[in-house]
């Protein structure tokens, strides 16, 4: 079966969709200069959800995974990773080692939905392994005048909100095996709502009474970064992200998101000056040749199929 080629718009959309998702993590960083992990969070949902509140209708799916996946989503992935960018990650090694998150969902997938890995996918998580073990090395035996930007706590969490991804992926997925027919931006608007009042809640317990009210004398730039993140990486990337999905097949589409971590690595070093130790270049090379491994590989038994 010939399929369609991505035609110059659709190229377009895709290069839109790399660098808003790529820069999202360098934005993050200046979000967070003057908010907690978890006002950003509910402050990043806000914006998501308004207006287009008032302009889309809820999906016809049952309550329980709307707030499943504004659970898993958003406070799990987002608000674990805001944490990590807090206490020790950098954005351009955060925009790598959350792509992890494909292969928690295979795991998640086999343990959960039963869902068989297949070859390239069991040689792309080797390799991931295989990378993390570097990035783990990284902190047991570190170089010299190696950067102190990150730290073990920071790398746990980023994992953390890698399978938190992972989980509201295999969320979707079940929707997905039900049947039934929704806007997936939709789904993404009204189940963000079950972010916001968890946010609120877990700031006013663990933020610093000191902290509580510093949104309120927060910069503009921080203010721009927060509509940037609901606005523009949520609303404007997985519409376009969603539109290219509906018009060419996954296996073909998929391929760009590893532009995502080449800009948020770019970003990282240029704008914020992040450096990287040499264990941690190891593991992004053997994390995206992993990622090339399962991608193309999918490709490859695509095209056989066909």
């Amino acid at each position: 079966m010939r399929q369609n080629a991505l035609t110059g718009r659709d190229l377009a959309a895709a290069l839109v969709v790399v660098v808003v998702w790529g820069v999202n993590f360098v934005v993050m960083k200046f979000a967070l200069r003057d908010f907690t992990p978890f006002q950003l969070g509910a402050a990043r949902y806000v914006f998501a959800v308004l207006p287009l509140l008032l302009f889309v209708r809820p999906p016809a799916i049952p309550w329980k995974w709307l707030a499943l996946y504004g659970l898993f989503q958003g406070v799990g992935q987002f608000g674990i990773l805001f944490l990590a960018l807090k206490v020790g990650m950098t954005a351009a090694l955060a925009s790598v080692l959350l792509q992890t998150q494909v292969f928690f969902t295979a795991l998640f997938g086999f343990v959960l939905l039963h869902e068989r890995a297949s070859r390239p996918l069991q040689a792309g998580m080797l390799l991931a392994a295989l990378g993390l073990a570097c990035f783990a090395l990284n902190y047991l035996a570190p170089a010299a005048g190696g950067a102190a930007a990150t730290t073990l706590a920071g790398f746990v969490l980023t994992l953390g909100a890698a399978a938190m991804w992972a989980m509201s992926n295999i969320v979707a997925r079940h929707v997905q095996q039900g049947g039934t027919a929704y806007s997936p931006m939709a789904f993404v608007v009204w189940s963000s709502i079950f972010a916001i009042l968890p946010f609120v809640l877990l700031s006013l317990v663990f933020d610093p009474e000191a902290t509580r009210w510093q949104w309120t004398q927060a910069r503009a730039s921080s203010w721009l970064a927060v509509a940037y993140l609901g606005w523009v990486a949520t609303i404007l990337g997985y519409s376009l992200w969603t539109g290219l999905l509906k018009r060419h097949p996954a296996n073909r589409v998929a391929p760009f998101s590893l532009g995502v971590p080449v800009v948020g690595l770019t970003t990282g070093m240029l704008v914020l000056g992040e450096a990287i130790t040499p264990w941690q270049w190891a593991g992004i090379a053997l994390i995206a040749a992993a990622l090339v491994c399962v991608l193309s590989g999918s490709r490859w038994r695509a095209a056989k199929a066909d």
